[in-house]
């Protein structure tokens, strides 16, 4: 019997401890957090599947994960990694990518690889740029300045009203002004180089947002959050839903699928349960919502009941770049012909301030700036090719989300033929890129189907189709409103957009959700984690 601990219905009926709306990686991890601690939390998401960008879909023969390409920071040696363990009692498993796990191609011929330890990694840029000893060695002590920094500050994020305002002028004051750094500005100080600066910013396409515009702590956390190596979850990204929503249903509560959240209950000032879109209203003791900060202020939450201010000062930040991908299934041993555990990064210009590709309706794409390439199957070590050998890869790259606006409104699968027809042009364009760099792979394709912006926005609704929610900007961490407890009483936010970007960002949002909630208790789980 499949390990399903979600329905359409459930049988399991209230008081609820707590609702969480939306069942992403920030949502699942409060949900499982308030589960140990014994709560009954009814998890709400509407999607036909749970997980959030931790889903996978499948086609005959094939699944693809649609978020989940790499994550750090999941060993038993971090803090993180434990608490993961000790939500999923040890269940949920983690690959490595291997030595390398990320590989870059730029212009020119130019290849390098990001091992998986420190010193590997410094070695690595150092046989790049053998010059450049002093530029790297001060980078990578930024990078361990922001990590040591940020504790702190996420700290200070969870508390209430005066205790707030003090730690932010104390524990959180270092990490504040890390945050307001803008990337560029930091690696121009530190090099002449162009290429080593380019290096230097190159996983940008981990948090969507270009060097010019990110904070420099966004990009420190990344290469920390990657400094021991990028690991997989055995058994594919959905063993992470099955995982987590276990130990929701197993401490008494449950998740329902195709649970539309069309308005957060708020009486006299608080938060006391939601309202379905069929009209069935669902009571809880405290309201978490993880379906994004601005959804929440701009759709779930009734008007009358947003404290003037803190909506608009969440509305007016811009969401990061929205992305298309192609999702390839291919026959044959792709591992005996360049595909591998690694990601792959094909640039075609060493500007990092390039990221969108610039399509539009009726004409030629032009190339993507960057391809983002992964081999889901070849990273889980439980995935059973068969004799025919099936495999998959995906090729990721942004777009500007404008461009698919006009066909917003058009329903699922039926946006009209000139849609497909843009739909077809822009696989086209990127098969033919992907196999210039991978043109050993061309004999083996056998499925190959594009996403756009508006199915990410049609199956998780994100601001402007954007996989990362609110850019990660300078003016982002200044905003006051993005943290876990609102100002209205036992309604509080979870997932990146309250921390920081990717899978385990969320789950840091998650975290300090379920701790604005259970201060004490949660604390006390963290530190014995």
């Amino acid at each position: 019997m499949a390990e399903k601990y979600w329905s359409k219905t459930s049988d399991r009926t209230g008081p609820w401890d707590a609702i969480v709306i939306g069942s992403g990686m920030g949502g699942m991890t409060s949900a499982a957090i308030l589960a140990k601690l014994g709560k009954r939390v009814l998890v709400l998401e509407q999607h036909y599947t749970p997980g959030g960008f931790t889903h996978v879909f499948k086609r005959p023969g094939y699944e693809w994960d649609v978020g989940v390409h790499a994550v750090g920071e999941v060993t038993t040696h971090t803090a993180l990694g434990r608490l993961l363990r000790h939500l999923t009692d040890g269940r949920l498993e983690w690959a490595s990518l291997g030595e390398t796990y990320d590989e870059f191609t730029f212009p020119g011929g130019f290849r390098i690889g990001f091992p998986n330890h420190p010193s590997k990694f410094r070695a690595a840029l150092l046989e790049a740029f053998p010059d450049e000893a002093a530029a790297i060695d001060a980078y990578l002590g930024e990078v361990q300045a922001v990590a040591k920094s940020m504790r702190g500050y996420y700290l200070s994020r969870a508390l209430p009203g005066w205790m707030q305002r003090v730690a932010d002028r104390t524990v959180a004051a270092e990490a504040q002004r890390h945050l307001e750094r803008r990337t560029a500005d930091v690696v121009a100080s530190l090099t002449d180089n162009p290429h080593l600066r380019t290096l230097f910013t190159a996983q940008w396409g981990y948090y969507g947002s270009a060097p010019s515009r990110s904070s420099f702590a966004i990009q420190a956390l990344v290469v920390k959050h990657f400094s021991h190596g990028g690991f997989y979850p055995v058994g594919g990204s959905r063993r992470i839903a099955v995982e987590l929503l276990r130990t929701v249903a197993d401490a008494g509560g449950w998740t329902r699928i195709r649970a539309d959240v069309e308005e957060i209950l708020v009486e006299r000032g608080e938060a006391v349960g939601v309202r379905l879109a069929g009209g069935e209203e669902l009571r809880s003791g405290c309201v978490i919502s993880a379906a994004g900060v601005q959804s929440t202020v701009t759709r779930l939450l009734p008007q009358a009941a947003r404290p003037k201010g803190w909506g608009e000062a969440v509305a007016a930040l811009p969401p990061a770049s929205a992305h298309v991908c192609l999702y390839l299934g291919f026959k044959g041993d792709i591992g005996a012909h360049g595909a591998s555990s690694a990601n792959q990064w094909f640039y075609q210009t060493w500007d990092c301030e390039q990221t969108d590709w610039l399509v539009a309706p009726g004409e030629t794409p032009p190339e993507a700036p960057c391809l983002y390439c992964s081999f889901p199957s070849l990273k889980d070590p439980s995935h059973d090719p068969g004799p025919e050998q099936r495999h998959t890869g995906e090729v990721v790259t942004f777009v500007p989300w404008d461009v698919f606006t006009p066909w917003r409104d058009a329903a699922w699968k039926n946006r009209g033929e000139d849609y497909d027809a843009f739909k077809q042009t822009l696989s086209d364009a990127l098969l033919e890129q992907f196999l210039r760099h991978m043109p050993q792979l061309a004999p083996f394709i056998d499925h190959v189907e594009l996403s756009t912006p508006l199915s990410t926005d049609h199956f998780v609704r994100p601001q402007r189709g954007s996989i990362y929610g609110i850019e990660p900007t300078p003016e982002r961490f200044r905003c006051d409103a993005l943290k876990p407890r609102t100002p209205i009483k036992h309604l509080y936010l979870s997932g990146s957009e309250v921390a920081s970007v990717g899978v385990m960002g969320a789950m840091v949002g998650g975290v300090l959700a379920a701790m604005a909630a259970e201060p004490r208790r949660v604390l006390q789980m963290f530190r014995n984690a």
